[in-house]
């Protein structure tokens, strides 16, 4: 634990790529191979669980500190952060490090599984107590943030498998794949990560290429013919994998997903040995798109039921075909790659998902479509294409330079993707909460209503789009104007409107209003606009309900 803590601090102490890489480099050379998997869990992404509630971590370390709860509420205000703030208030008895030093996966891993298989909250409280006196005070930080699942590194996938392929004397490219779907609970995990010889990919998915937003002219990108235009889904990205006689389903969070589409794996199985298909997983309904919000009911149960399936049915649609028949395609051009994929298509009979402006009355043919290209014989037809997107049910458009390879991570100017505008509407801010690390003891996190009935109602929460001097001028009026106060949350008066923007809004009986908007963000500060000036509910139900129907499949 003192080793990935000192490798935590060091890591926070620069924004220097080169520094961040030689810090991983010496840790990994060094690291016992249980550490070393779960660290390479932890750097790259990989996801945390909260074994302890963070209300019962604050009431036990306000207890063994021997202060009022309110009193460390307070101090997590000011500090903004809660991993230190606990770290700072309990008591030096409890901070003095004591016996052998606790390794990375007995603190994380296997301190998890302990609390996990504790009876009771008592049994859980002595077991965090025990590795408090274990723990020294900066490693207490790291370990709370495992604690609550709040650890965030300031490094990225990529250059972790950097460091990773110079400990192991590989490419760069070749530790990025073998970390895609790498099992690093294994007992041989760190030991086939670094071995400088590695056996076949099996159903590993291949590490996704990403697509950066489009920020340049369209004329800038030269011909329109040397692009391939498609539509940008409400979906969720995926790879199937055919190999080894059996098919998996790959999320982009690098999550199997098979058991949750068991409509689309036994086609999968059915694909050509050593298959691999990019795409998109959606959920469509006759005469009404199910968008994003609906496919989560289906990601969100390991197994779910027939009933769900029956109501939200999902097909994978495809744009890319990365092997067939074991051959990697990822290296030739994507018009090579489109070709292929779409003799495949035809081959298999899948229907080609083309989304129209009437919705269709009948359900889409699947599990397999395949994604249409769209005609485009100049910039203004592709702008075109994006204006009527919403209409369609789709996000906007994406353009994919033909001649290109299918690369890794995001490489800019290969792939692009240009979203429709946001949809906006003027709420009013009612309740604020103070923010972390950077925005520590500012309130810039902000809950926003609109009207209904004659009071406001919640409807969005949201924390980007303002300037540093507008967040310190919010900070200013929310203290002013706090009729209530819990810890770092205040409500208070309604005194400030905000034009909101976000992706979709759609019906929603998981939420008090009804309706729920996806990605919101401040897109303005109102100034010349009161409270009673907002928009109402009924607006929103309105954008709700001329949401487009559902995709039509052509054969």
């Amino acid at each position: 634990m003192r080793a990935f803590t000192d490798l935590y601090w060091r890591l926070d102490a620069t924004t220097r790529t080169s520094q961040k890489e030689e810090a991983l480099v010496e840790y990994f050379r060094a690291v016992p191979p249980a550490d070393g998997a779960v660290a390479v869990h932890l750097l790259s992404g990989g996801r945390q669980s909260r074994t302890v509630a963070a209300p019962l971590l604050r009431r036990w370390a306000a207890e063994a500190a021997g202060i009022p709860e309110w009193l460390l509420e307070e101090c997590y205000a000011h500090v903004g952060d809660l991993a230190e703030t606990l770290a700072l208030v309990l008591p030096a008895p409890l901070a003095a490090a004591e016996g052998t030093p606790m390794g990375l996966s007995e603190c994380a891993r296997g301190g998890a599984e302990r609390l996990r298989r504790a009876a009771d909250d008592a049994a859980r409280r002595r077991i965090v107590e025990e590795t408090w006196r274990s723990l020294a005070p900066r490693e207490r930080i790291v370990w709370h943030k495992l604690l609550t699942g709040g650890l965030r590194v300031g490094v990225s996938r990529s250059l972790v498998a950097r460091a990773l392929a110079t400990v192991a004397g590989v490419e760069a490219t070749e530790m990025l794949e073998r970390l895609v779907g790498a099992d690093l609970e294994a007992p041989d995990a760190w030991e086939r990560l670094v071995a400088p010889h590695a056996g076949a990919a099996s159903r590993r998915p291949y590490p996704f290429f990403l697509a950066a937003p489009l920020d340049v002219p369209l004329d800038d990108l030269g011909d329109v013919n040397d692009w391939q235009v498609e539509w940008k889904w409400d979906g969720m990205r995926a790879q199937v994998v055919r190999r080894d006689g059996a098919a998996e389903i790959w999320t982009r969070g690098e999550e199997l997903a098979g058991a949750n589409f068991p409509e689309i794996l036994p086609a999968a199985s059915a694909l050509p040995e050593g298959t691999v298909l990019d795409g998109e997983l959606i959920a469509l309904g006759p005469g009404r798109p199910l968008g994003f919000s609906i496919l989560a009911r289906r990601m969100n149960r390991r197994a779910p039921p027939r009933r769900i399936v029956a109501e939200v049915p999902c097909g994978l649609v495809a744009y890319d075909l990365l092997a067939l028949d074991g051959r990697d395609l990822r290296g030739t051009p994507l018009a090579e790659r489109r070709a292929a994929l779409e003799r495949l298509a035809a081959d298999r009979g899948w229907a080609v998902l083309a989304p129209a402006v009437a919705g269709p009355t009948a359900r889409t043919v699947g599990p397999f479509l395949l994604s249409p290209t769209l005609p485009a014989a100049s910039w203004h037809d592709v702008s075109l294409a994006r204006d009527g997107a919403r209409e369609r049910g789709v996000e906007g458009v994406m353009l994919k330079r033909r001649a290109g390879a299918y690369g890794t991570s995001r490489t800019r100017g290969e792939w692009w993707k240009w979203k429709v505008d946001a949809l906006e509407i003027d709420a009013v801010l009612v309740a604020a909460v103070a923010g972390h690390g950077r925005r520590a003891g500012l309130h810039t996190d902000y809950t926003f209503a609109v009207w209904h009935e004659g009071r406001l109602v919640s409807v969005a929460r949201a924390y980007s789009g303002l300037t540093d001097g507008e967040l310190a001028e919010v900070d200013r009026i929310v203290r002013a104007t706090t009729v209530e106060k819990k810890g770092p949350w205040r409500a208070v008066t309604p005194t400030l409107v905000m034009q909101l923007a976000f992706e979709r809004v759609a019906a929603s009986t998981r939420h008090e209003s009804g309706v729920a908007v996806r990605f919101p963000r401040i897109a303005r500060w109102r100034r010349d606009k009161r409270p009673e000036e907002a928009g109402s509910l009924a607006d929103l139900r309105l954008m709700a309900e001329a949401a487009p129907a559902s995709p039509a499949p052509t054969q």
